[in-house]
């Protein structure tokens, strides 16, 4: 008798029911900010990438009003083909300026930055080497690629090298990839090790900017100025949907790279440029970050302001040095119990639950728009819940990786 060829999708979502892994999306009302409004009432948002408060912001959206009416809604095809603009090349030529590299390649996001740009770097015959931690996007560029990928321990750079070692005169090239704010942890990567090795074994590099493009940095150029090694050999990719509120993704670093990704890249060269009102955004938030240093300066008194409360009433000490601040629960029952409990309290943060870390954990997001008031009442409600299962962050180093979690039943 024939089966149903779709009944294995009913176990699966029954599984993920039974580790308390079931999401399902939350609807937020409004312009984005430092409160919204879910099912009808405010609370105040720590789960939002709009760090520098610029997604609500009027200047962008006047910005993207004005491009519509002038350019319509959407590009209409690929870049190559019919979808190009010339907004797309100011946006390009803006985001080479800010990262001070030969020149720059947006995407229609940041993913399929990831993707086509892995993809492209490297093939069959070579290595990749990649944080553990890295973001899906370039685990599956990598997957993408067809090389062969070995995962190095989380920031380790002592394994780095005895992979390199190892592994590196078996191929043609190779690619190191790595986030440099690690959006699920908050930790930044060991950028200067990771180029001293690429230099020493004749490797490629490709860091991951999301979390730090307009936030880190003298200028708001990411943690490639923050930590010193601007005008480096390296490859930057970053996105402009989370700091500069708007949509997409970028690549920027050596013209030559950034030639060959235009004329290679599959996620580029097959999909449909980014839209004209997301472009005008982009273009108008970089003019924004350029010019408002003290958005910056806010946002890091905001952070510092958190870890202070932080210790001071809960004894728990932060070692993360961004705007993520991570605290690790190690149940995913408990860590959705401690979600109920802060909307109670009128907090939105993110409860963030297997497979998309190998921990459950409270992930709470600064923006330079808080204000003292919101972080006393993130404190207090955290400090109200019964913390026996949340533990200091350090912790989540010790974790073996065989604790990974996955959707198998």
């Amino acid at each position: 008798m024939p089966t149903d060829p779709y009944a294995w999708i009913e176990q699966s979502l029954a599984t993920i029911h039974r580790a308390n892994w079931y999401r399902s999306p939350q609807t937020v009302e409004g312009r984005p900010g430092p409160v919204v409004r879910i099912d009808g009432r405010e609370m105040i948002n720590f789960a939002s990438n709009d760090y520098l408060g610029l997604a609500g912001e009027d200047r962008l959206i006047q910005a993207a009003v004005d491009a519509t009416q002038e350019f319509g809604t959407g590009t209409s095809g690929s870049r190559l083909l019919s979808g190009h603009r010339q907004l797309h090349r100011q946006l390009e030529l803006a985001i080479s300026q800010l990262k001070q590299t030969e020149d720059a390649l947006v995407f229609s996001s940041g993913y399929l930055a990831n993707l086509g740009a892995v993809a492209t770097l490297a093939g069959k015959r070579d290595l990749i080497l990649s944080d553990q931690y890295n973001h899906s996007s370039l685990k599956n560029g990598a997957l993408l690629s067809g090389a062969k990928i070995v995962e190095y321990a989380h920031c380790d750079m002592t394994n780095l090298k005895t992979l390199l070692e190892q592994h590196r005169q078996n191929y043609r090239r190779c690619l190191i990839l790595s986030d440099t704010v690690f959006s699920m942890d908050g930790d930044i990567c060991q950028l200067p090790a990771l180029l001293d090795l690429a230099e020493e074994f004749s490797c490629m590099l490709l860091v991951d900017e999301a979390h730090a493009t307009g936030v880190f940095g003298a200028t708001g150029a990411g943690c490639v100025e923050h930590l010193g090694c601007t005008g480096r050999s390296l490859i930057q990719m970053g996105t402009l949907s989370k700091a500069l509120g708007s949509l997409g993704g970028y690549v920027a670093g050596a013209a030559s790279v950034i030639d060959l990704l235009r004329n290679r890249a599959p996620s580029w060269v097959y999909t449909t440029g980014l839209s004209p009102a997301d472009t005008a955004a982009a273009l108008a938030a970089l003019a924004i970050v350029r010019v408002e240093p003290q958005r910056r300066a806010k946002l890091w008194q905001n952070v510092a302001y958190l870890k202070q409360l932080l210790w001071e009433n809960g004894n728990i000490p932060i070692s993360q040095e961004s705007q993520i601040v991570c605290l690790p629960v190690f149940d995913a029952g408990a860590v959705l119990a401690a979600d109920k409990q802060l909307k109670a309290s009128g907090i939105f943060a993110a409860a963030v639950r297997p497979p998309t870390v190998p921990v459950s954990r409270i992930r709470i997001t600064v923006m330079a728009t808080h204000e003292p008031a919101h972080i006393q009442q993130l404190v207090g409600a955290l400090s109200a819940i019964n913390c026996s299962d949340i533990a200091i962050d350090s912790q989540l180093r010790t974790l073996d990786r065989r604790e990974r979690l996955s959707y198998e039943g």
